[in-house]
């Protein structure tokens, strides 16, 4: 047991993910069984040490039974940056610095180290509080799996079910009807998800942020499917692929909002083939539902060890995976860099191997 140490808190910031519950579970569970800390559930980002009524103990019979559970119990904001908190006065739109109210607020409940789980963006903010004297730890978050600095993050095998179920799904619709099926996917930054769910689905053509493509291309692999008599085709799109300037009939792409990339795309491929084209978008249900067995697991090493670098004071790190073992980087490494895909890598070679198309090559 580590006498200096006796409260931790624990927070999660930026988008919902399936697991979180799972790490917040086994930091818990270590923190109280293993070290006999006290912690105290942060809610809603750092809001809940900004304003501290809003946060809470958490004991073993309060985190009872969330293991399998989706999203979080303690909620989340992906608006809410302590340095840069916006709020209204007088009609207006004002940013303040809260970042001192938030080292009140652990001073009030007297924790001696945050467990803060997150993406870029949340451990960003995170990396900012260890500057300032904060001590804290790190958990990668995201179903994008985008983290440089771990292998894997927990959300992302889950998510990819989530994807390769609804791919199959929509297989057996596209043939029976003879239509294109664009299925979008989440990925902001990388296209892990629309990868490998591409892969597991059996897609035809995958659409990347990290493969430029045009509608033309990705036309000429529809045709020649329908040359050799498959007359339907599973197109998988990633959220954040950088569409081409123009379509394939020479018009300038609108602007897509959040959710429309994949119904830009099936305009497209409709207006240049004329054929029929319907289009799912899958979104915030791959946030969402009971994580695999996988990321349960994989949460459960990484709120483990997040645990146990606040009992070594090791702080300013962030828990990663790494060779399949569990182990820590500096937060400051771990920002700076998004894991993207390799358009050379063995994932996107055995895709093209099999006939998978990633609209660049006629």
């Amino acid at each position: 047991m580590t006498q200096s140490t006796r409260t931790i808190g624990v927070c999660n910031g930026g988008g919902d993910c399936p697991g979180l519950n799972a790490v917040i579970r086994a930091v818990v569970r270590t923190a109280r069984l293993e070290y006999g800390w006290s912690v105290i559930g942060v809610t809603n980002g750092f809001n809940g040490l900004i304003w501290p009524e809003q946060s809470q103990e958490l004991t073993l019979d309060s985190i009872r039974g969330i293991l399998p559970r989706g999203g979080t119990i303690l909620g989340t904001t992906n608006r809410g940056n302590p340095f840069k908190f916006p709020i209204e006065e007088n009609g207006q739109k004002v940013v303040h610095d809260y970042s001192h109210r938030c080292l009140e607020g652990m001073k009030k409940f007297g924790i001696d180290a945050m467990v803060v789980i997150g993406g870029d963006g949340t451990l960003t903010i995170a990396n900012e509080f260890s500057k300032i004297g904060m001590n804290v730890v790190g958990v990668p978050k995201t179903i994008d799996n985008d983290l440089q600095a771990t292998e894997l993050t927990f959300g992302f095998d889950t998510a990819l079910h989530v994807a390769t179920d609804a791919i199959d799904r929509l297989h057996t619709t596209a043939e029976s009807h003879q239509r294109v099926m664009v299925i979008e996917v989440m990925g902001r930054d990388a296209g892990w998800i629309a990868l490998h769910s591409g892969l597991a689905g059996g897609a035809d053509v995958i659409l990347i942020p990290e493969i430029p493509f045009t509608i033309e291309t990705v036309c000429e692999s529809i045709r020649r499917r329908d040359a050799m008599g498959r007359s339907f085709c599973l197109v998988v799109v990633a959220e954040g692929v950088k569409l081409p300037e123009r379509d394939g009939l020479g018009k300038p792409f609108p602007k897509p909002q959040p959710g429309q990339v994949g119904n830009s795309i099936g305009y497209a491929i409709r207006e240049y083939l004329n054929k029929e084209v319907r289009v799912t978008v899958l979104g915030h249900v791959q946030r969402g539902g009971s994580p695999s067995p996988f990321d349960r697991i994989l949460a459960t090493r990484f709120g483990v060890a997040a645990s146990d670098l606040v009992a070594r004071h090791q702080y300013g790190r962030m828990v990663c995976l790494h060779a399949g073992k569990i182990g820590s980087v500096p937060i400051a490494d771990a920002i700076h860099a998004l894991k993207l895909v390799d358009p050379a890598s063995d994932y996107v070679r055995a895709a093209r191997a099999v006939g998978i198309a990633f609209g660049d090559e006629p």
